[in-house]
């Protein structure tokens, strides 16, 4: 099974939530006849199921889609991966950047995977500390890897535009498994994830 972007749409389930966007707009006093308001409702209705595409998608049958038997055992860094996520909260968004890494067993993966795989699990309702540990736990139980590391920084706007409203404040979580344990092989990640080198 291989990774497919999909773009489509469910009419059913679209209209059901139009009429729920519609209802919620009304809610707030808006008028949804206006011009700038008529298709709003289906738009958020298309916008959430593309924001949440990550439950129709499997993120082991991607790294499994491109696993390959090499025999290399160093570690292995995508860094700076865009995040963009709905807080399960409020559903607002949170937004950043994710680090990972790898040590191989035997088996590399197309480097373009772990961004996908890190897009499928943000695809979801989600919270950041869960976010961080699915995407380490796929990795570690399809690859077998030596071991993994994931960081995420991110900006919540539960926390910049309701609630204590504070702007400048950056969410990191961080897990680790196997060799990442040694302080050693976790300080050199992190010191290689600080790096500015492109």
């Amino acid at each position: 099974m291989s990774y497919t972007k999909s773009d489509s749409y469910d009419d059913a389930l679209t209209e059901k939530m139009r009429l729920h966007y519609e209802e919620i707009l009304k809610g707030v006093g808006e008028d949804t006849a206006r011009d700038g308001l008529l298709k709003t409702p289906e738009r958020a209705a298309k916008a959430m199921q593309f924001l949440t595409q990550g439950y129709d998608q499997d993120p082991a049958a991607i790294l499994l889609g491109a696993m390959f038997k090499e025999d290399y055992n160093e570690m292995v860094i995508v860094k700076d991966i865009e995040v963009y996520s709905l807080c399960e909260h409020h559903i607002l968004p949170f937004f950043g950047k994710a680090h990972v890494a790898y040590i191989p067993n035997g088996y590399i993966v197309g480097l373009s995977k772990i961004p996908r795989v890190v897009d499928v699990f943000a695809r979801r309702l989600q919270v950041q500390e869960r976010l961080t540990i699915e995407i380490r736990d796929v990795i570690q139980n399809t690859l077998h890897p030596l071991g993994v590391a994931v960081v995420i920084e991110a900006c919540h706007m539960c926390m910049m535009m309701r609630g204590v409203q504070k702007q400048n404040s950056i969410t990191t979580t961080s897990s680790f498994t196997g060799e990442f344990g040694k302080a050693e092989t976790r300080g050199e990640f992190l010191r290689l994830i600080e790096s500015k080198g492109r």
